[in-house]
């Protein structure tokens, strides 16, 4: 496994150095350094980072509606459209429209996309790897049941806070 080092200089400054005690800020700047590194293990894919989630997606469960895939990502329709137009035009995936439901427009791999497949399986193994480099097996499994459960957290009616909590009443 040859991991290369995302650059510490010219990035985004980490200013969660001077932030002690607060989780929050510490999530994004997470999410942007795994997002990096993900994009520097695709380099040379013809992917960007996010489009190996359709790879894997679509591999596993094909003719899938973009309609599906935009709830799967959870992100707006605009974003799915310009990432599939992307890899359509790259020639890894295929837009069609549906036989039963005009209105459906169907996403299916190529065959350059399959191809990828074991590369996109071998970065997130890679990137994996990487992430928990440092962590015993423990940790790992702990790690990830305190991210599940924010994640939870997050994703229920309690998450948005009461008046009354907010003021401190």
């Amino acid at each position: 496994m040859n991991i290369p080092k995302l650059p510490t200089n010219g990035g985004p400054a980490d200013f969660t150095a001077e932030v002690d005690g607060v989780i929050g800020p510490l999530i994004p700047t997470l999410a942007r350094a795994h997002r990096a590194m993900s994009q520097e293990l695709l380099r040379g894919t013809g992917l960007s980072a996010g489009q190996e989630l359709l790879v894997m997606r679509l591999f596993d469960q094909p003719a899938q509606s973009q309609a599906s895939l935009t709830r799967w990502l959870g992100v707006e329709p605009p974003t799915t459209a310009k990432m599939l137009a992307r890899m359509e035009k790259a020639g890894f995936v295929e837009r069609t429209r549906s036989v039963t439901d005009r209105r459906v427009t169907l996403v299916t791999l190529t065959s350059a996309g399959r191809a990828l497949h074991r590369r996109v399986s071998t970065v997130w193994e890679d990137l994996e790897k990487v992430t928990t480099a440092d962590l015993t097996d423990a940790e790992i499994q702990e790690l990830e049941r305190l991210l599940r459960r924010l994640i939870a957290n997050l994703h229920t009616d309690r998450a948005v806070p009461t008046e009354e909590e907010c003021s401190g009443s």
